[in-house]
């Protein structure tokens, strides 16, 4: 009676919660924070006394049935075995070898899941190290790119250099043949 009292608080207590966290959404964005982690902590402090509850129940069920077993434990009167008593000793051969034979199995399933496991980890090693050369070899790219633009550019400006250089060896050779002839 009384836990179902407890319960029956606990569940009121929820749904009274249910309607302060409606409120708290109403309520000014400088409080809603602070009224929501209120709220929470109120839950979760019901939820511990739920649990706490449960624990109890499942506490004194498990009481009640060890004295219910005790109490058949004792009212119960022994008698003496049967010459008929017989011992089905090939039902338990083959409950044996199912069970050996099934733990075989797991075994050779746990083996190939090792197994597959471990080639999914060499995988993963290959792949980050083929990960790693590509990058390398991006970089590379991109510094050979850098390189090449560098040549290009300095080709273009001795490109510029000769034929200033050529114009200006052309123009003195005109001079000197203008001036000594």
């Amino acid at each position: 009676v009384v836990e179902n009292e407890i319960q029956a608080r606990i569940d009121n207590i929820f749904s009274n919660l249910e309607r302060l966290e409606i409120l708290s959404s109403k309520e000014p964005p400088n409080k809603r924070q602070n009224a929501k982690l209120r709220v929470d902590q109120l839950k979760y402090d019901v939820q511990h006394l739920q649990t706490a509850l449960r624990n109890f129940q499942h506490r004194r069920y498990l009481r009640e049935q060890q004295e219910r077993q005790r109490e058949e434990l004792l009212a119960r009167t022994f008698t003496t075995n049967d010459s008929a008593t017989s011992i089905p000793i090939d039902e338990t051969l083959q409950y044996n070898e199912s069970l050996q034979s099934a733990h075989r199995g797991m075994d050779e399933l746990i083996g190939s899941g090792t197994n597959i496991l471990q080639g999914l980890r060499d995988q993963r090693v290959t792949l980050k190290g083929t990960h790693k050369k590509i990058l390398d070899v991006a970089n590379m790219l991109g510094l050979s790119n850098t390189v090449m633009r560098l040549i290009e550019k300095r080709a273009f400006q001795d490109k510029f250099l000769m034929l200033g250089g050529m114009a200006v060896t052309c123009v003195i050779m005109f001079l000197v043949v203008q001036y000594l002839t």
